[in-house]
């Protein structure tokens, strides 16, 4: 799968596509602008690679500021919220079925798909 294709075949915002599965692990990418919700996974790590643009984690002693080819895991139960001021494309690596807005979340704008990733629909 081409990361491009991927990320041309959608333009819906903070909606994860799955790229591949990896064991019990999806590889996701997502188109992000403005702000996700403060939230944490229990169980499980957040790993983030920024593709394009620029990707803020807020975390609640600090932010962590990203740029193309930076990574960035979120410990599990550590409250975060990913933000992008312009804009940017994402890679995101956790388990299956994980919900995009976690097990403890603010509450969530229409903006924000709470999924577990779609598929993706590549011509």
């Amino acid at each position: 799968m081409n990361i491009d294709k991927a990320l041309a075949s959608f333009e819906e915002l903070w909606s994860p596509r799955i790229l591949a599965t990896v064991n019990d692990y999806d590889v996701r990418v997502a188109k992000v602008k403005g702000e996700h919700v403060w939230h944490a996974h229990a169980d499980t790590d957040e790993f983030f690679l920024v593709l394009a643009g620029e990707l803020d984690i807020a975390l609640r002693d600090r932010t962590v500021h990203l740029g193309k080819g930076d990574t960035f895991v979120v410990p599990k139960d550590v409250e975060h919220k990913p933000s992008s001021a312009e804009g940017a494309h994402i890679l995101v690596i956790e388990p299956s079925g994980t919900v995009s807005v976690g097990d403890r979340h603010e509450e969530v704008p229409d903006h924000v798909d709470v999924t577990t990733g779609h598929a993706l629909t590549t011509p």
